[in-house]
């Protein structure tokens, strides 16, 4: 594939090496870490297991003026060693698969909450939640006590995003986000993009630096999204903790490290201790359509339910105090699925602070009913079908 942005030196020849591909588990188009880091994109998800060839260009960086630049900057502002960081980006590698792999597709296809839901709450990823709650339940109960984030959340996303570790990419880091900062392809955010990327080339190097990790050796995703969580570096420098108390963070073998740094993910982003998630409207066609009419697909909750039920609504929440809760904020939550009537759903809070680990609906509603179903099973005592 070519790309007017790209001027490749005629003298390097694409190269591939081959890798199984992670599951990317954010889907549309914008957030962990998914979501990028504060305000991550949703990624067109990799197919499970899917083996293919990366294309590179080893050495596309050296003496180029971008990445030259780039590095008077990380010296001034960071005090690396200006020959160290020459040398590292000599030795980076332009992933023309990351890039193809950013681009939206030419034939976007209708949103079809139904298929996206079908894909995270299903046998494979209950099952693997079981096992990974009944693993780190202690793990799991601490965050939860420290944090104030319900086990089945933090247990929702880290099967959404990886299920519990089996699909982590084995891209490598740096030459994703190194790609993605100096080659990004053209297309309307470009820019918005590049700055993101480039932030998080910047954390990536402090955090490996200061870490003593070697940068070279951090894999991830395709847009450098790493570990059981798929941080990425810039939600790594702010979130990331050492919940195993071995004096390191290790978001990709350490269970307990991803438990913590996604409940203090949540915590810093706003998650309200003992509230719900979401309420279930009712589905008489007058509440449907003040739903519909509602919905206008901002994430931040900006309805009151005063509002919402004197228009007519209803809801299917027994024991909801109407009265109590009748100044508290909601967004409404379209769920389209071709050839079926579009559902709805309220969100409070909790579910806005979802969407800023992923910008996406879809997304946000998956991790709350997958940890809700591996409760479920939790709750009756079932064992890993």
């Amino acid at each position: 594939m070519t790309f007017p942005f790209a001027s490749l030196d005629s003298s390097f020849k694409p190269l591939t090496r081959a890798f199984i591909a992670s599951l990317l588990c954010a889907f549309g188009v914008v957030s962990g870490n998914s979501a990028l880091a504060q305000s991550q994109q949703p990624q067109t998800a990799t197919p499970q297991g899917q083996v293919f060839e990366e294309e590179i260009v080893p050495q596309r960086y050296a003496n180029n003026p971008n990445v030259d630049a780039f590095i008077n900057d990380m010296v001034a502002r960071y005090d690396f060693d200006p020959a160290a960081l020459h040398e590292l980006f000599n030795r980076v590698s332009y992933s023309a698969t990351a890039v193809k792999l950013v681009l939206p597709s030419p034939t976007p296809s209708l949103k079809n909450w139904r298929a996206y839901q079908s894909r995270f709450i299903e046998p494979i990823r209950i099952n693997a939640g079981v096992k990974f709650w009944r693993a780190n339940q202690a793990t799991l109960q601490r965050a939860s006590a420290q944090f104030g984030v319900p086990p089945e959340v933090i247990v929702g996303i880290i099967g959404v995003e990886t299920i519990y570790g089996k699909y982590m990419g084995n891209f490598r880091a740096l030459d994703a986000l190194t790609t993605l900062t100096f080659d990004y392809p053209n297309t309307p955010n470009r820019a918005e993009r590049q700055a993101t990327f480039r932030k998080n080339l910047e954390d990536l190097l402090v955090w490996t630096r200061d870490s003593q990790i070697d940068p070279t050796t951090v894999l991830g995703s395709y847009t450098g999204a790493i570990g059981i969580p798929q941080f990425l570096p810039s939600s790594i420098v702010q979130y990331a903790v050492d919940f195993d108390g071995n004096g390191r963070i290790d978001l990709r073998t350490s269970p307990a490290d991803a438990i913590g740094s996604v409940a203090n993910y949540l915590k810093q982003n706003g998650w309200e201790p003992g509230r719900p998630v979401v309420w279930r409207i009712a589905g008489d066609e007058g509440s449907q359509g003040i739903a519909q009419a509602a919905a206008d697909g901002q994430p931040e909750p900006h309805w009151s339910l005063a509002q919402l039920t004197k228009a007519g609504m209803l809801l299917t929440e027994p024991g909801l105090n109407l009265g109590a809760e009748a100044a508290t904020p909601l967004t409404v939550v379209d769920l389209p699925t071709p050839g079926r009537a579009t559902e709805y759903t309220l969100g409070l809070k909790n579910f806005y602070v979802l969407t800023r680990y992923n910008r996406s609906f879809f997304y946000a509603l998956a991790v709350y009913q997958l940890g809700e179903a591996v409760k479920a099973r939790m709750a009756a005592g079932d064992a890993p079908q």
